[in-house]
């Protein structure tokens, strides 16, 4: 055992000669300069990744139909569904907003159940791409549709996309 622990020591010794910096620098002439630090991309790899993201989110966000505090998308000109029951059949552009709550095919068209904070009505439209919860804004003008059934009239006020 006493000459397993020599041994150790002595290759201990050994290993610590080979590798002492001197040794080394004898060996290789000018070892300091060849040494380089490696270079840092620490700040531009974050400078272009905080910039990628900043891009990427805005594009994100003006591709969406996101409204922010529930603005309008056209400012004024949209119209309160609660005020187009007042109006039937008055052959007038209205702009509506709201989300779109049903979807029922048509023929060649939809008609598509939008609701805003003030009721709901229906909107018939070419678009074919809408799913419910969808944010919409549709120009259309305000029709009326009467429908008479045993003496009472069961007519509902819409609005046709042009």
């Amino acid at each position: 055992m006493l000459q397993a622990h020599k041994f150790y020591i002595n290759f201990k010794k050994e290993c610590h000669k080979w590798i002492d910096k001197t040794q080394i620098s004898k060996k290789i002439p000018n070892s300091k300069s060849k040494i380089q630090k490696p270079k840092s991309y620490y700040l531009p790899s974050t400078v272009f990744y905080l910039g990628l993201t900043y891009f990427l989110t805005a594009g994100l966000v003006s591709c969406s139909n996101f409204s922010f505090f529930g603005i309008n998308a056209l400012g004024a000109n949209v119209t309160p569904i609660r005020e187009l029951r007042s109006q039937p059949d008055s052959n007038t552009t209205v702009y509506i907003q709201g989300k779109v709550e049903k979807i029922a095919p048509l023929l060649q068209r939809r008609a598509y159940l939008v609701r805003d904070e003030t009721g709901k009505i229906w909107a018939i439209t070419n678009q074919t791409n809408l799913r419910v919860g969808d944010q919409v804004v549709i120009k259309g003008k305000i029709r009326y549709r009467s429908i008479p059934i045993a003496g009472r009239e069961y007519g509902e006020v819409y609005v046709e996309e042009k």
